[in-house]
């Protein structure tokens, strides 16, 4: 399976920084990866914490839909429960508009008990009042009926969008999952794509991402659905260089920062637990063995993908996701690094190049002037290119 590759940008940027400079670096990687030709970007929705910088990431996409050309744009995601859904399908149209035909609408339960709280919602209904809403919102984005629909925290009366969508015959939607079986299984109910990630919180179990696949699939035959591999993301954090040494030099000590202050502090998982008998200028190591992220080398990189398909039976696209744990231009060479080394491996965008190659090789009798060329050359002890 040809496997397109992505960012996941929450994003996550260490306090203490300017949040005016960490947003206007978040626009100008973005721009960057529509350079490298990445598939697409997803944004996240938090409200607290202060790592995870975007509140609104609608408005975000509708800024960088101006920077950028041809990578898609998608909310990653819209958390549901705090939303009223007209107002989630009101922006998921104007921004499929604005990007023409580039936004793909993540939805979800949320995940974060501090914007819960914030909210007034009970941590125990997100999943609950997320999965009354999908149906609604994905009749208002990609239907043609009116939809009337009452729960105990929103309700419509015979709405219907009076802006038609941009995109033929319909926007895609997603959900994200972080480990548990109810988002496959939501996936697969309502004819969504899944967004898995691949890559456990410290101290917390790795994901089981075939069985995550399995759980979309039964639940999708169960209610008469199709689910599409090639529509299907796993998330990972990953930094690499031009070497392993170089890369563990420039992502150590960002990396235990993110362990610690985000996941241990600001997150409250025991990462103590999880580090227990790890000396501190090893936490980077460990974690890499414990499946927390990826780096390293472009050949760490490929392996790590391949070990990734292999393990799933095949997923559609690569999602990196972006934890700042380097400085910003290395950070963007290791996002070329994956562009111009690794993802070619799994694209098949070289293929028609090589092809040509090895047909060339294959047929050289049929170029008399360049094989007596080649032969006489080589004869003299000379390259043919001499």
């Amino acid at each position: 399976m040809h496997t397109g590759i992505g960012a996941f940008l929450s994003p996550l940027h260490a306090p203490g920084q300017d949040p005016h400079l960490t947003i206007r670096r978040d626009l100008q990687l973005v721009e960057h990866l529509d350079e490298l030709n990445y598939d697409e970007c997803w944004f996240g929705e938090h409200h607290s914490l202060a790592w995870p910088t975007i509140g609104a990431p609608e408005t975000f996409i509708a800024a960088a839909a101006e920077r950028t050309r041809q990578i898609k744009l998608a909310n990653g995601v819209v958390p549901l429960p705090f939303h009223h859904p007209y107002n989630v399908a009101t922006r998921a149209i104007m921004l499929d508009h604005l990007t023409r035909g580039r936004y793909i609408l993540g939805v979800g339960p949320g995940a974060t008990p501090n914007d819960a709280h914030q909210f007034g919602v009970d941590q125990d209904e997100l999943k609950r009042m997320a999965s009354e809403a999908i149906p609604a919102v994905r009749e208002l984005v990609n239907g043609e009926e009116r939809v009337s629909a009452k729960s105990d925290w929103f309700v419509l009366q015979d709405a219907k969008m009076q802006l038609p969508r941009y995109s033929k015959p319909g926007i895609e939607m997603a959900i994200s999952s972080i480990g548990s079986a109810n988002s496959p299984k939501v996936a697969g109910q309502f004819g969504l794509s899944l967004v898995s990630w691949g890559a456990p919180p410290p101290g917390a179990p790795a994901t089981d991402l075939a069985q995550q696949w399995r759980y979309a699939e039964e639940s999708a035959e169960e209610y008469g659905n199709t689910m599409d591999r090639g529509k299907w993301r796993v998330v990972a954090p990953l930094y690499i260089a031009e070497t392993r040494e170089e890369a563990y030099r420039d992502a150590r000590e960002g990396f235990s920062t993110w362990l610690w202050d985000y996941w241990g502090k600001a997150a409250g998982f025991d990462v103590a637990a999880s580090m227990e008998g790890v000396k501190s200028s090893q936490e980077l190591e460990a974690g890499i063995e414990q499946g927390l992220a990826i780096v390293g080398s472009v050949e760490d990189a490929a392996a790590a993908i391949q070990r990734l398909q292999d393990e799933t039976g095949g997923f559609g696209t690569f999602l990196v996701y972006a934890m700042n744990w380097a400085s910003f231009e290395k950070t963007k060479r290791s996002y070329e690094l994956l562009a111009e080394q690794v993802a070619p491996r799994f694209s098949g965008s070289t293929a028609r190049g090589d092809e040509s190659i090895q047909w060339s090789v294959d047929n050289r009798h049929v170029f008399p002037h360049t094989q007596a060329r080649r032969e006489r050359a080589e004869r003299e002890g000379r390259s043919v290119h001499s």
